[in-house]
């Protein structure tokens, strides 16, 4: 049964608080820009239906897989289309939060379903990007070896983050606060380093936003010069920098008091 829609104002103060913001690493950096005013108005029609924050994840899930799968088709079009399902995604990545603050339905496997659907679809994405790289499934050669790579050294740079958590909770410590002062290296030198890599974000390569920009991008320099020349260029860039992204993450934890 289809129920009244709540109004705006209540919805945005009971499901975008100010702590939603604060996040230092949980809000990426396009739901405050945008998405944030968009999933708002997608929130506002998802609690008329009465579906579960957890089935809105589901959702999520589906739409990051399908970009996946869109980014093996050849052309502008798999390009485009990945890029706007990913966008999808976050979308709904913002609504299953806010539907879940304004129904007050909190539980584990929403956190769960949540890191399935991001880990599933950042992996997806490079193993996807080498299929485009070979020239689709039907030619499946060096460059989706390349692709799959990138997935693997990718996840286990996500799992460096996740493992902070399960060492914590073995060794009987609380959650570890999501700021930016916990991340932060306690050497100087370390510190520093960490602080000028702000202004060359090459540690956002992989995350799923970033990356289908840089998949359309490159489609569009191979639609101008013919090839997949730049979308090939592009897979040879990123997996020295998915080791150097979880080299380096590996030592900022390790320095930090994340696990202090």
């Amino acid at each position: 049964m289809i129920r009244p829609a709540p109004d705006l104002a209540e919805l945005r103060a009971v499901t975008q608080p100010a702590s939603v913001f604060d996040r230092a690493n949980a809000e990426h950096w396009a739901g405050p820009l945008y998405l944030r005013r968009l999933s708002i108005h997608l929130t506002r029609q998802l609690v008329r239906t009465g579906i579960s924050p957890d089935g809105v994840t589901w959702g999520m899930i589906v739409a990051g897989l399908l970009g996946a799968a869109a980014l093996t088709l050849p052309g502008l079009l798999g390009a485009g289309l990945c890029l706007l399902l990913v966008q999808l995604q976050l979308l709904i990545d913002c609504s299953d939060g806010e539907v879940a603050r304004w129904t007050r339905r909190f539980a584990p496997s929403g956190v769960y379903l949540d890191r399935i659907g991001h880990w599933t679809t950042e992996a997806a994405l490079p193993a996807a990007l080498g299929v485009r790289a070979d020239g689709g499934f039907h030619s499946i050669g060096g460059w989706t070896t390349l692709g799959l790579v990138c997935s693997v050294v990718h996840l286990v740079n996500k799992a460096e983050t996740e493992l902070v958590h399960v060492a914590r909770a073995y060794a009987g410590l609380p959650l570890v606060s999501d700021t930016t002062g916990t991340s932060r290296p306690r050497r100087g030198g370390l510190a520093r380093v960490r602080g000028a890599v702000r202004f060359l974000p090459f540690f956002r390569a992989f995350v799923a936003v970033e990356l289908t920009l840089l998949t359309f991008a490159a489609a569009v320099c191979d639609a101008v010069g013919g090839g997949l020349g730049v979308t090939r260029g592009l897979l040879v860039v990123l997996v020295p920098t998915a080791f150097v992204i979880a080299g380096g993450h590996l030592v900022g934890v390790l320095s930090s008091s994340r696990l202090k």
